[in-house]
């Protein structure tokens, strides 16, 4: 038997990326997999990509800083099946410097990276608590440890994301819910590989990243089924940092 299947999955920002992949790695090890993005044409895409492997893939269209569309979109996936694990992956970044960042940058990265999550898992969170199990996984940053020059708000939502983590594990223990975040490093995906040049890349791991190379959206999907599965049943509150080693100090030059 697979290790997730007869288990519904809600993965959030899965249209693409890592949240792409997680949702890919999770159908093959088979669970029944709901997708939500808020665009609607990766969405799409997604879905035929995931789905000619003949595996179970509903999507969704929403926009999880709404929150009367999300309770509704969780209602309407609980009908198909109970939800055991949630991934909250989805979220946005942008490069300003803390002097320039207008009010309405800095709410929309909070509202989509923070009470985004805040959103779902509360909507999620209560209908596990009636069934006395659960599993939450929050994608979080290590940003949300040391920062990023430019990135004040982005670093700011995920600080927060890995202090949620910790507050939710505590307060949902009770109810038999586990929750846990992964902090990935740099990991080379479809949106950094179109921001990012060869030659940035090649000067920040030089740099920074002892292993002396970028990660990939492979590597961190396992780091979420692990901490959704029963490998990890006895983590909660835990921020699992995937980084090559770029927390562990200064680099040798």
């Amino acid at each position: 038997m697979k290790r997730f299947s007869g288990k519904h999955v809600v993965v959030t920002g899965a249209a693409r990326g890592i949240g792409f992949e997680i949702a890919s790695q999770f159908a093959q090890e088979g669970a029944l997999v709901s997708i939500i993005d808020i665009n609607e044409n990766s969405l799409s895409e997604a879905k035929n990509s995931l789905s000619k492997a003949e595996r179970s893939i509903y999507t969704y269209a929403v926009d999880l800083t709404h929150r009367n569309l999300v309770e509704k979109t969780i209602n309407t996936i609980e009908s198909i099946a109970p939800i055991d694990i949630l991934i909250n992956n989805a979220g946005i970044a942008k490069e300003t410097s803390f002097l320039e960042i207008e009010e309405k940058e800095w709410k929309n990265i909070l509202d989509v990276n923070l009470t985004g999550f805040f959103h779902i898992s509360q909507f999620v969170c209560r209908k596990m608590a009636l069934r006395k199990n659960g599993v939450v996984v929050n994608m979080a940053s290590k940003n949300g440890f040391d920062g990023e020059a430019g990135y004040s708000h982005y670093n700011a939502s995920k600080g927060g994301i890995i202090m949620l983590t910790k507050t939710m594990a505590i307060e949902l223990a009770q109810f038999n819910i586990r929750v846990n975040a992964v902090c990935p490093g740099y990991i080379q995906t479809p949106m950094s590989m179109e921001i990012d040049s060869p030659e940035f890349t090649k000067k920040f791991i030089d740099r920074y990243i002892p292993l002396n190379r970028a990660g990939n959206v492979r590597e961190i999907a396992s780091v979420f089924l692990f901490l959704a599965s029963n490998e990890s049943s006895f983590m909660t509150g835990q921020s699992i940092v995937a980084d090559g080693g770029q927390l562990a100090g200064q680099k040798m030059m």
